[in-house]
């Protein structure tokens, strides 16, 4: 019987290293399998002109009061930043909360999706809310899948998310006084739609003096292919201003591969196909491109609870080394900070978290540097 047993328990043994040795060799193929959705794609009719002048379509914006999740702080954070006043008003572009494949776009009445997204802009745009306002559109945005699929359908999606978020960024606009400081940011889905709408809305417009700083985080942007279209360099230093911060972080060892690999498949602004070349890399550590930083330079990682309904402040937790033969942002041994870590040692779900007192640091520096370039007349 006991010689039976230890059989068991060797062929149990057996079987989970072989689980495990799949799980390694086809986590790509079952990554795709379980959410690029598997329906025809429905397009979608534009929203209403008037959509996004009253509340209902906004996670957060001037006015909504308590429940505006962009307002929220973890525990010991100042409500404050930056120069006198405050000035920027902040547009943030959530990224995909929705996971499901029934669709190739996420229906704005699905519960889940936006208990998601209100996560995302609690735990992500409260880093910009030390500045004057906070605007965080819903929009229908592309299925999770969509961008793990080479399928027409995954491209359509995109840009139906697109119009949304460009309709929403006019919007802001309009309900902005026009000499006033802006601050353009967005995660993952929503770095990709701010790399366009810094293409199509102010690169070489009047409107790229207001820019404060774009932070199209968590997407990988091209050097050669991508940034020449967005209007505005890359961030030299920590004081500069009108320019760009952007990072994906993967703790050692990465394994960046999927990331890349959806990146290479869709053409870059200028319409030429990517290569292989390292993609921009700043790092939120020192405030400019490329280098490496210390656990020490980092004045606070967000670590969420575990319902993600609030979080604490975890000082010195995390350093930052942008990775000069891929462009990404290597963050060394993996740290603890919840169960979204994606295949690959990929934080991508933490690109802000990991660096959210030194985001919002930088915010304020720069909101700064902004308004005394300008005489102090910024409000």
């Amino acid at each position: 019987m006991a010689r039976k047993f230890l059989y068991l328990i060797a062929l149990l043994v057996v079987m989970v290293i072989a689980a495990i040795f799949a799980l390694r060799i086809w986590q790509n193929e079952l990554t795709r399998f379980a959410f690029v959705p598997r329906v025809d794609y429905a397009r979608l009719d534009p929203l209403p002109a008037d959509a996004y002048s009253g509340n209902r379509m906004w996670l957060a914006r001037p006015g909504l009061g308590a429940g505006d999740p962009a307002q929220w702080l973890p525990a010991g954070a100042p409500k404050s930043v930056g120069g006198p006043g405050a000035s920027a008003a902040v547009f943030f572009i959530h990224p995909t909360s929705y996971l499901a494949r029934e669709s190739w776009n996420g229906p704005l009445d699905d519960t889940d999706t936006n208990r998601r997204a209100t996560y995302f802009v609690q735990g992500m745009a409260s880093a910009f809310n030390g500045q004057a306002q906070v605007w965080a559109p819903r929009y229908r945005q592309a299925a999770f899948g969509a961008f793990l699929t080479d399928k027409a359908e995954g491209e359509l999606a995109l840009s139906t998310a697109y119009l949304d978020v460009r309709q929403a960024f006019d919007a802001f606009l309009a309900a902005t006084p026009p000499d006033a400081p802006i601050v353009l940011a967005g995660h993952s889905q929503g770095a990709l739609h701010l790399m366009h709408l810094l293409k199509d809305r102010v690169a070489g417009t009047p409107l790229a003096a207001r820019v404060v700083a774009a932070y199209p985080i968590g997407w990988p942007i091209s050097v050669e292919h991508d940034l020449p279209s967005l209007g505005l360099p890359a961030c030299a230093k920590a004081e500069a201003i009108g320019c760009i911060m952007t990072w994906s972080s993967f703790a050692e060892p990465a394994d960046p591969e999927l990331v890349l690999e959806a990146y290479r498949t869709r053409p870059a602004l200028d319409g030429k196909a990517k290569d292989a070349k390292p993609v921009l890399c700043t790092n939120p550590l020192n405030g400019s491109v490329g280098g490496s930083a210390p656990a020490s330079a980092n004045l606070g990682t967000l670590k969420p609870s575990k319902d993600l309904k609030s979080g604490e402040l975890i000082t010195k937790a995390v350093p930052a080394r942008c990775d000069a033969r891929t462009g990404l942002l290597m963050i060394g041994d993996p740290p603890d900070l919840g169960p979204f870590v994606l295949p690959g040692n990929n934080y991508h779900v933490y690109d802000i978290p990991l660096f959210w007192s030194n985001l919002r640091a930088d915010v304020g520096r720069r909101t700064a540097a902004w308004e005394e370039a300008r005489g102090g007349t910024a409000r």
